[in-house]
């Protein structure tokens, strides 16, 4: 049995795992999904000073503190971004990487520069620390695939995003793409962002599995039984 840590994304916590972590749990693997400084039942420890680093930082010490490794490695959406600088941080705890529809960047991208949005897309609200879109915008946008129940518990577990883990900074992340992993691509047709070229640049670039599902970009709360198995490789 495997050991996984997933990874979650933008206006997300631990929470978005919990069906798929369940699959993966019934199977006998070990699970463990955190939820970021600033996300999620952590969104009063937004502060300054976030960084996709600073995240990553306390990855690694989950990582050294749970004394585990071979560990599967899982991001979604920017959580890629933390991923990726964890690697760096903690290769030596890694078995295999997953990009589950991931924002990937590699040297010289930034993800404001991936992200597709419709020019008429309404703005996303922001603080002196953080961003995302409004409870509205989320029911009729990034959440509008789900079913009514699913959507409801969603919103209400939905928080913005710190600005610190939307983006990278300069050269942040150019380290990861020094090394080699064994990584897999998964990406979720049905989902507008990440782009189809980006997510087949990150698999070009890593020689990594390529994987489709025909989903959404929630492919953890519409489809835990599959993903899980994707996730198992």
């Amino acid at each position: 049995m495997s050991t996984y840590l997933l990874v979650h994304g933008s206006f997300q916590g631990g929470w978005i795992w919990r069906r798929t972590a369940a699959s993966l749990a019934d199977k006998g693997h070990r699970v463990m999904m955190p939820t970021l400084p600033g996300c999620g039942e952590r969104a009063e420890s937004l502060r300054e000073g976030l960084t996709v680093t600073s995240a990553a930082e306390e990855l690694q010490r989950l990582l050294f503190l749970e004394d585990v490794s071979d560990v599967v490695v899982v991001g979604t959406s920017s959580g890629g971004l933390v991923v990726e600088k964890l690697g760096v941080l903690a290769k030596e705890h890694f078995a295999r990487l997953v990009f589950l529809d991931a924002l990937v960047p590699q040297p010289g991208q930034y993800v404001s520069e991936i992200v597709e949005r419709p020019a008429d897309a309404p703005p996303y609200k922001f603080t002196e620390l953080a961003r995302g879109p409004t409870k509205e915008q989320m029911a009729t946008g990034l959440f509008a695939e789900l079913d009514e129940v699913t959507k409801a518990w969603a919103l209400d577990r939905a928080t913005m995003h710190p600005l610190g883990l939307s983006d990278q900074r300069p050269g942040e992340l150019d380290e990861f793409w020094d090394n080699t992993w064994d990584a897999t691509v998964i990406r979720c047709t049905r989902s507008a962002n990440p782009p189809l070229a980006h997510q087949r640049a990150t698999a070009e670039r890593l020689d990594a599995r390529w994987l489709e599902m025909d989903a959404g970009h929630y492919p953890m709360l519409t489809h835990p039984e599959l993903t899980a198995r994707l996730l198992e490789g």
